[in-house]
């Protein structure tokens, strides 16, 4: 289920409407005389009895004439309705949910999951949930001079990373505070369309335990000639060589073949790697931030447990590399049943 940077950055072009009418036909069509001498259409007034005609045909002339101004004034109020409509939609309905500022409650709430419900799911779901690969024996991850680190590399069109980042954003809120987070929709053309999500572009965690770095390749905005997104965050030369080492076959049993590293890829100190998406993004489809959220504390909701139990695990990977600090998160009861699961010690 991972989203592959090869092709460029995959997803569907929407194709432009067609047919209807143009807009000079629709000129002509609004100018036309709707009475009038002999006229071509409608239906022509039938005479009356006799000794009537002459008196009575001037009432009937004006009745017409009102009634077809009625109507032609609710043509009017309708036609400005629709343009009304159609112009005040073009925002909300364009080819991608805008990035912006997280609601307070959302961050909220994924920054206070009660610790009952983590230890309740701990690592048990009804929808399936893939583990990290534990990759043991390799050198500690430095960033920007900052070990232990995580690096996450995504980008924000991608269904699969949207899905990634619920249960990410929460492992990290557990270790540190967000500075930046924003909130996003996933690829409106790709699978799972608009699965809501955070952005890591120009976020940043604040933690004594933990350095944290995001890396979003590509928008979620379609390029006009319909191949791609655009460009956002490129790697720097330290990112790349980790990303270069442990995207391979060596390390990744599902890396690509042709060379392109799969969307998202999560490297957890290099003693823990995720590539691709650990449950399905669909679950999450036409829920809002705020609901999905919301849910965090019912340990019961599916989504929730796919979310938690993918947390818990991270949360395992990062306390191995943080060597079972903080104490209070590291030897709680659902982390615990993370690493044992894995066969790792996280404190």
């Amino acid at each position: 289920m991972a989203e592959s940077t090869t092709p460029a950055k995959g997803g569907n072009t929407p194709k432009p409407a067609t047919g209807g009418q143009s807009a000079k036909d629709k000129s002509k069509a609004a100018s036309r005389s709707v009475s009038g001498g002999t006229a071509k259409g409608g239906n022509t007034p039938r005479p009356g009895k006799s000794g009537q005609a002459a008196a009575a045909a001037p009432g009937r002339s004006r009745g017409m004439l009102i009634a077809w101004a009625a109507v032609a004034l609710v043509v009017v109020i309708i036609v400005v309705v629709v343009v009304v409509a159609v112009t005040g939609n073009s925002n909300s309905n364009s080819t991608a949910t805008p990035v912006s500022t997280t609601p307070a409650g959302v961050l909220r709430d994924v920054a206070n999951v009660p610790a009952s419900v983590f230890n309740t799911v701990g690592v048990t779901s009804t929808i399936p949930v893939s583990k990290p690969i534990v990759s043991a024996g390799n050198p500690p991850m430095t960033l920007q001079g900052h070990s232990p680190a995580v690096l996450y590399y995504g980008a924000e069109y991608c269904p699969y990373c949207a899905a990634e980042r619920w249960p990410m954003t929460i492992a990290l809120a557990r270790f540190g505070t967000w500075s930046n987070l924003q909130v996003t929709g996933s690829s409106k053309i790709d699978y799972a369309p608009d699965t809501k999500t955070f952005s890591y572009h120009g976020a940043s965690l604040e933690s004594p335990h933990i350095f944290f770095k995001g890396v979003e390749q590509y928008t979620n905005v379609p390029l006009a000639n319909g191949k791609g997104y655009g460009d956002l965050d490129t790697p720097t030369k330290e990112e790349g060589k980790i990303l270069s080492t442990y995207t391979s076959s060596k390390f990744l049993p599902n890396a690509s073949t042709s060379g392109g590293i799969s969307f998202p890829f999560v490297d957890i100190n290099n003693s823990m790697l995720i590539s691709g998406a650990s449950y399905d993004p669909n679950i999450l489809a036409g829920l809002t931030w705020a609901e999905i959220a919301g849910n965090l504390t019912d340990p019961t909701n599916q989504v929730t447990q796919a979310i938690i139990a993918t947390a818990n695990y991270m949360t395992a990977g990062i306390c191995q590399a943080t060597k079972g600090q903080p104490g209070d998160v590291c030897t709680s009861s659902g982390v615990q049943a993370a690493a044992k699961a894995l066969g790792i010690t996280a404190g």
